[in-house]
């Protein structure tokens, strides 16, 4: 029995630890309808910028761009498109102010008798969780304010011709609890590639799941 329940509350956990990344992904794009030479480069980044975690997040964006065929050039060959990226993550305060009734606990009992076949005896009665015995309607709830602290991420990918024309310039951004930048990044710039290139210009929303 105990290990049975052991297996139900670990599976519970398992299913429990996904977690829903919701981007708001704008493209702008004059993508030509046919490209058959789709060799790439990534612009490198100014020298502080060039960092270890730049680096793990452009081999993120290499690999959307290896799905959707194309290649990375190698020196001395000159590629077709030039690839930029940039991202950031801003720490804002957010805050947050909840109505509570001190008196409310999720669901009210009452204690006291009830009249059955046997004459009167103890009981209980259940009320509805939204309503509390205690409550004063013109008393009103507390109101009490909290202070939590939000990520706003932004990651932005261009994509240049080798001629200099402006090809793809697309912007994904999220706000989440989140403190880690590398648990997020994956989601974003999957996000900022789905459906490439598409709608030109129309903002759109992308959720996405981490397990």
């Amino acid at each position: 029995m105990f290990k049975y329940l052991a297996l139900l509350l670990g599976a519970l956990l398992l299913t429990g630890c996904a977690t829903t990344i919701r981007t708001d992904v704008t493209a702008f794009h004059e993508w030509p309808a046919q490209m058959k030479d789709k060799s790439y480069r990534f612009e490198a980044p100014p020298k502080p910028d060039d960092t270890l975690e730049y680096r793990s997040y452009q081999n993120l964006v290499r690999a959307e761009l290896t799905k959707l065929g194309f290649t990375e050039a190698s020196a001395p060959a000159v590629p077709n498109l030039t690839v930029t990226m940039q991202f950031s993550t801003t720490l804002q305060a957010v805050r947050v102010v909840q109505a509570i009734d001190p008196f409310w606990s999720g669901r009210s009992y009452w204690h006291g008798y009830y009249r059955g076949p046997w004459g009167y005896r103890p009981g209980y009665a259940s009320f509805s969780p939204y309503f509390s015995p205690y409550y004063d309607p013109f008393y009103g709830p507390d109101l009490i304010e909290t202070v939590r602290d939000e990520y706003e991420r932004q990651l932005r990918v261009q994509i240049d011709a080798h001629d200099g024309r402006k090809l793809f310039d697309v912007t994904a951004r999220n706000r989440s609890t989140i403190f880690s930048t590398p648990q997020v990044m994956p989601a974003l710039v999957a996000s900022a590639f789905a459906g490439f290139p598409g709608q030109s210009g129309v903002p759109h929303r992308v959720d996405l799941k981490l397990e």
